[in-house]
């Protein structure tokens, strides 16, 4: 998926293979390979890629049909990026088993928010 979608942006920014691998500061034949989905973008090239084309990671790695782009101090989709990659083994799994992964980490991170917040009214009362 992530190839098909590659190609596809840049296609529809009309770059050729090689003006794309200039602004991700790769080989033409990376681009090549990430397209036909020979190899696949670390979450470095990912992050870079996904601003050059201005589209989001979470589009690109499949996660969302929605390709909008968000600008601002943090992007979620990178930090996301970053943090499946580093564990081990989640790009061989289904994108269901995956899905359920992420809605996991989304609950835990809200309720710990929601932890903190409730800690915050306590002090301020």
């Amino acid at each position: 998926m992530i190839g098909r979608r590659i190609k596809e942006q840049r296609q529809k920014v009309k770059w050729t293979q090689k003006e794309l691998a200039k602004k991700v500061n790769v080989s033409p034949q990376v681009i090549s390979n990430w397209e036909r989905e020979y190899t696949t973008p670390d979450s470095t090239h990912i992050a870079l890629l996904s601003k050059a084309m201005q589209v989001s990671s979470d589009y690109l790695l499949g996660h969302t049909d929605d390709p909008s782009f968000k600008t601002g101090a943090t992007d979620d989709s990178n930090i996301n990026i970053a943090f499946y990659d580093g564990l081990k083994g989640f790009e061989d799994l289904d994108p269901e088993q995956q899905q359920v992964i992420m809605d996991t980490v989304e609950d835990m991170v809200a309720r710990f928010k929601k932890r903190k917040q409730e800690r915050q009214n306590k002090k301020n009362t």
